[in-house]
């Protein structure tokens, strides 16, 4: 069937949910735009800042994205074009959108609070304990995963040949070891993460105190991504992964303890920039391929490979595809830097339910990247190749998909919109993982004035809470202790979102209102991620 029908339906249908469906939800929250927002009540010009709503989208879009609809739906399209493409429109729905709205909701009506203290008083102490330690540990995972796959990514080198292109052929800086001749992609990266982070701090003054038109934040923004890759094309940046780890941990340090205006907001801002220009590359570019005729090149189902290599379709499918449809990372996030920058109650359902759709949205475009850029049998031999030798590499797959689809719509070289996709995974490791540090920080200032009466100062110090989360991430990134935990992660976000929306529906009751739009896909999706959890904790996958 044509990729116009599979691009056309999700797109009518993500409209009609954001029109009707999320308006819906928020009536039945009790949304009220004369509600004060915790930004404006407490408003401490470091974490509780009132920002612009366009500004604040692009913070939470570009934490709860990055790499997650990317790789997620590459790996999980094995199980067949069809289930995934249904999971991700259905999902992204009535779990993704509603529980990112719902959890940012009732923390925007508990002050601020993150999901975890909420639980507090939803689903008693016992509760509060298992979603606090739950998050924490999940976050220091993520924090350590993170580190180490933003060290990599930087240093990361490419064989021209898996590019498509020789020496004599391509923009790129390239490196000779072994015979192979390499181009330097991580090297791009670096160059533009350290210009974009250089620029945050002026960018965030001209948008947070002198408030520039919304055009020109944009406009300014968008030039800034374009100098950052051409800088890093012309001038990238070699240093070892060490070297990269604590570079980072350093700059997360800074970032999480500084005013949330002048670092995070802006980078993200920026950096975004490069998310929405290939969502809308993609999208032009099936529009194009589409009216030429181009169908879907994968099977519709294949359950059978999928469960071979991943696990039975239900639940591994839904755990692997993660963010493109619901993942439990995002309450956080909402719970935790978004909803403390929200200067109205209506501004929650326009970022957070808005923000989960146009994700889903990009996990679509990955499909139908695949689809329509690779064939099945080039498909599995870089994502799932059958040489046990060979590393799985789904971050090449997507590229050579992305780059292949950039050259038949648009007539985009394909070795240029190759290193495109690349640094649509690459450039965005880092704007989760300073977002993740910060997260982490609220919950330990949390932590210490449930356990003790009268903790001392420090624990409420926020440097203090910043430099323990760092600590904590670098070990575990540096020991690769994160490794042996990592496949743990999945079903354990997947899990959050289940105790998430359960919160969420425990919040209603004490309300006095409607329920069942949290209960049912909570309680489901909680046995659907328990019987994941159980399989890869006890190996019976």
């Amino acid at each position: 069937m044509n990729v116009l029908f599979f691009l056309a339906i999700p797109i009518v249908l993500f409209y009609l949910a954001s029109k009707f469906y999320a308006k819906w939800v928020a009536k039945t929250l009790g949304e009220d735009a004369n509600h004060p927002t915790p930004a404006v009540t407490i408003n401490d010009g470091r974490d509780y800042v009132p920002t612009k709503r366009y500004v604040v989208f692009a913070h939470h879009f570009s934490a709860i994205a990055g790499a997650g609809p990317i790789i997620g739906p590459t790996m999980a399209v094995l199980y067949g074009f069809i289930p995934a493409w249904m999971w991700v429109v259905v999902g992204g729905i009535f779990l993704g959108a509603v529980h990112d709205f719902t959890t940012m909701f009732i923390s925007l009506r508990e002050k601020g609070k993150s999901i975890a203290e909420v639980a507090r008083t939803t689903l008693g102490k016992t509760g509060f304990n298992l979603m606090i330690t739950f998050t924490i540990m999940m976050l220091l995972l993520v924090c350590s995963s993170f580190l180490s796959a933003t060290a990599i990514s930087l240093t990361s080198l490419w064989p021209l040949t898996k590019l498509g292109v020789e020496e004599t052929d391509t923009i790129l800086k390239t490196v000779t070891s072994d015979g192979i001749i390499y181009g330097r992609i991580g090297g791009i990266a670096s160059t533009s993460v350290i210009f974009i982070t250089l620029c945050a701090p002026f960018l965030g003054w001209l948008i947070h105190k002198k408030e520039i038109k919304t055009l020109y934040a944009y406009l300014l923004a968008s030039a800034v991504c374009i100098v950052s890759v051409l800088l890093g094309i012309e001038f990238p940046v070699s240093l070892e992964p060490f070297h990269w780890m604590i570079i980072i941990s350093i700059y997360v340090l800074i970032a999480s303890g500084t005013q949330v205006w002048v670092i995070l907001q802006p980078r993200d801002f920026i950096n975004v920039q490069i998310l929405y220009g290939g969502i809308i590359l993609m999208a032009i570019s099936l529009l194009f391929v589409g009216f030429g005729g181009a169908v879907v090149l994968l099977p519709n189902f294949n359950f059978a490979e999928g469960a071979q290599n991943l696990g039975m379709i239900w639940p591994m499918m839904f755990i692997t595809i993660a963010c493109g449809a619901i993942s439990g990372f995002h309450s956080l996030v909402g719970g935790g830097t978004t909803c403390k920058q929200l200067t109205n109650e209506t501004d929650a359902r326009k970022v957070s339910f808005n923000s989960m759709l146009l994700e889903s949205l990009l996990a679509i475009c990955v499909l139908l990247a695949i689809g329509v850029g690779l064939s099945f049998v080039d498909y599995k031999s870089i994502v799932w190749p059958s040489d046990p030798l060979v590393k799985s590499n789904p971050i090449l797959g997507f590229s050579l998909a992305a780059g292949n689809l950039f050259n038949q719509g648009l007539g985009i070289p394909i070795s240029l919109g190759t290193v495109f996709g690349i640094l649509l995974v690459e450039g965005f490791v880092i704007t989760t993982l300073d977002a993740a540090v910060r997260l982490n920080r609220y919950l330990f200032e949390e932590l210490w004035v449930i356990l003790f009466k009268n903790p001392k100062p420090f624990l409420k110090n926020y440097w203090f809470n910043s430099l323990l989360t760092v600590i904590f991430m670098f070990v575990l990134a540096y020991s690769n202790a994160f490794s042996v935990l990592w496949p743990i992660f999945g079903t354990a976000n997947q899990l959050l979102a289940a105790l998430a929306l359960i919160t969420v529906a425990s919040w209603l009751v004490l309300k006095r209102k409607k329920i069942f739009l949290c209960a049912l896909p909570g309680s489901l999706y909680a046995r659907n991620n328990y019987n994941g959890f159980g399989n890869i904790v006890f190996g019976l996958r």
